[in-house]
């Protein structure tokens, strides 16, 4: 009987150590992980660093444009002229080289307001690809509690079977026991025996599935697989004061209710530059030019050389061009006509989410509560059976089922303490304060 108790030792025995040796990932630790490394926030932070290079004054269009153009040409030729005297002139391989260098400066005074409401327009894209950023930030870790809180939950939940373990352990020894001095019969030995091969099972099932769980944290973290760590299983709950005033605001803060607002004004300036073809566009220029000439004697000038300055002012109106200005200026209003639309049904739609989230947390947290005390009464009942049985009270089988309703006990509270916090991350998620509260 001790070998078949050494045996079952053996196959737990390497696992009962596997974590006394790894490093605590605790829930800061893991989003700092995240934010540094996730692919989806890197991508988000690049696209928000391209929208803030794009509201850059130097892509604004209130800035002059400067050029510089040179050039020259050279021209050989057999020339004749005949001057205004009657003689003539004729003269084979006639040169003529021209060079010149200039400036050129070229400045929009006024082009109908379209530009100062396309900068506008800009500065609120960055705006809003800040939500964005926002958005895949907090989707992100909810993904990562998600599977933070499902690594302690099967943490606890191997706790327990350990702990069930060693009770059925202990349960067959005192069988054995029995048995050898003739106290019980073998059914005893043999059921403590089929209960301790179960739990066996469940343990090492629930230490694979630990174990997967985060191979797929670390996918999460974007970091090595086989990085082995512990988690912090312990768990408070928002202050329900707190809660309140996060809920009243819930529909000013959330996220998808301020994109929807940022996209309001791009499409609002956007309608406001169409508008602007139906003005003049008056613009400056000026240059600054080098030219010299060298000529054959054929030309009235043997050289010339001329430098200087020059400046205009021009003034462009589009009157007519055949209706596309109108047509455009029509669909910018229905554009900006439909995100209106659109943000009264994002409205109803947050509104929604936020009374169904906080119903949700609502009831899980009244169902870990109930599950606490679940796990003190089923506690208390085992602890009974365990004094019953050793008077001979009951049988083995009752003192198993005892043993079972504890385990389902403590592993269903186990899930309803998570499901609970889960559930309370998704309604600060949806009140905009899931990035404000500590963890």
């Amino acid at each position: 009987m001790i070998r078949v108790r050494f045996s079952y030792l053996l196959l737990v025995f390497p696992f009962l150590s596997l974590t006394a040796q790894e490093g605590l990932l605790s829930k800061e630790e893991a989003v700092t992980i995240a934010l540094e490394n996730n692919f989806g926030i890197e991508i988000a932070t690049n696209n928000l660093k391209i929208a803030e290079n794009n509201q850059n004054i130097l892509n604004s269009g209130f800035l002059p444009s400067l050029t510089g153009n040179a050039g020259g040409s050279y021209d050989k030729n057999n020339q004749e002229a005949t001057f205004q005297d009657g003689s003539v002139r004729a003269i084979d391989g006639a040169e003529t080289t021209r060079y010149n260098a200039s400036l050129n400066l070229n400045y929009t005074l006024f082009d109908g307001m379209g530009r100062w409401y396309d900068y506008k327009r800009i500065k609120e894209q960055y705006n809003l690809s800040e939500l964005e950023t926002r958005e895949t930030i907090e989707t992100t870790m909810i993904q990562l509690f998600t599977v933070y809180f499902e690594v302690a939950r099967l943490t606890e939940n191997i706790r327990v079977l350990e702990s069930t373990y060693e009770n059925t352990e202990k349960r067959l020894q005192r069988a054995e026991y029995s048995f050898e001095f003739g106290q019980s019969n073998k059914l005893e030995v043999l059921n403590a025996q089929v209960d301790l091969v179960n739990d066996s099972i469940n343990l090492i099932n629930e230490r694979q599935t630990a174990r997967n769980t985060k191979r797929d944290l670390n996918l999460l973290l974007s970091r090595n697989l086989v990085t082995s760590f512990e988690v912090d299983t312990t768990i408070s709950f928002t202050n329900s004061i707190q809660l309140e005033e996060f809920l009243e605001n819930g529909i000013v803060n959330n996220v998808r209710i301020l994109q929807a607002e940022r996209n309001i004004k791009i499409n609002d300036y956007t309608f406001k530059s169409s508008k602007s073809v139906f003005l003049p566009t008056v613009g400056l220029t000026g240059s600054y030019g080098w030219n010299e000439g060298n000529f054959p004697a054929t030309n009235f000038l043997a050289s010339s050389t001329s430098t200087g300055l020059s400046a205009g002012l021009n003034l462009t109106w589009n009157l007519f061009n055949g209706g596309s200005n109108i047509t455009q200026i029509k669909n910018a209003k229905l554009l900006l006509d439909n995100q209106e639309t659109l943000q009264e049904q994002i409205k109803q739609e947050v509104t929604r989410d936020i009374e169904n989230a906080k119903d949700i947390y609502s009831n899980r947290l009244r169902i870990y509560n109930l599950q606490e005390q679940n796990v003190v009464t089923a506690k208390n009942n085992y602890e009974r059976s365990t004094e019953q049985y050793n008077l001979g009270q009951i049988t083995s089988v009752e003192l198993r089922q005892a043993q079972i309703n504890l385990l389902n006990a403590e592993t269903n509270k186990n899930s309803a303490k998570y499901n609970a916090k889960l559930a309370e991350l998704q309604l600060l998620q949806l009140t905009g304060q899931l990035l404000n509260i500590e963890l």
